[in-house]
C-alpha cells in the first residue's frame, strides 16, 4: 500500500491502552480524530533511544503551544502492546496531554502504509518515524522519515506546519 499522503483521509483502526485501572481498553482513531484536528505521530519503539530523548519529549515540551495553535489530540503510536506504551508513558511524568497507544500487531501502521521492516535487526515489523497533521480525518501535513533518520517529524516541524 502506498503510505499516507497530503489529502488523504486517515483510515479507521483500533488501537489499545491501559485505563486508570490498568485495564487494557481500545478506541477508534476516528473517535479521536472526527471534526478535530489532531496529531498522530508514530515512532519506531518504546524506550528506544531516539524515540525517548528527543520524538516524544518534543511534543510534550510543546503541547501547549500546539494546543493554543488549534490542535484538539496529540497522539504517540508504537508498534507495542498496551502494557509497554503505559510503562513509556510512565517516565515522562511531565506528560499532560500526548495519549500513548499501542498498535501492538501494527494493524493501523500497515493501514498508513507506514511500516517499517526491521527483522533483519532483530526488532520485527515497526513503524516508519512520522508526524501527520490531520484536520477532520484529512491529512494536512504528511512528514514521514527515511530510515532512522529525525528531521522532519518533530513537533518543530508541525509547528512551522500550523
Amino acid at each position: 500500500m502506498a503510505p499516507i499522503a497530503v489529502g488523504n483521509v486517515i483510515p479507521d483502526g483500533i488501537l489499545a491502552y491501559l485505563d486508570e485501572e490498568n485495564k487494557p481498553q481500545t478506541v477508534s482513531i476516528h473517535s479521536l480524530a472526527t471534526g478535530k484536528k489532531v496529531i498522530i505521530f508514530g515512532v519506531p519503539g518504546a524506550f528506544t533511544p531516539t524515540c525517548s530523548l528527543k520524538h516524544v519529549p518534543g511534543f510534550i515540551e510543546r503541547a501547549e503551544e500546539l494546543k493554543g495553535k488549534g490542535v484538539d489530540e496529540i497522539i504517540c503510536i508504537s508498534v507495542n502492546d498496551p502494557f509497554v506504551m503505559n510503562s513509556w508513558a510512565k517516565t515522562f511524568p511531565e506528560n499532560k496531554h500526548v495519549k500513548f497507544l499501542a498498535d501492538g500487531a501494527a494493524k493501523y501502521t500497515n493501514a498508513l502504509g507506514l511500516e517499517l521492516d526491521l527483522t533483519d535487526k532483530g526488532l520485527g515489523v515497526r513503524s516508519k518515524r512520522f508526524a501527520l497533521l490531520v484536520e477532520d480525518l484529512k491529512v494536512k501535513v504528511a512528514n514521514v522519515e527515511s530510515g532512522g533518520e529525525f528531521t522532519i517529524s518533530s513537533a518543530e516541524e508541525i509547528i512551522k506546519a500550523l
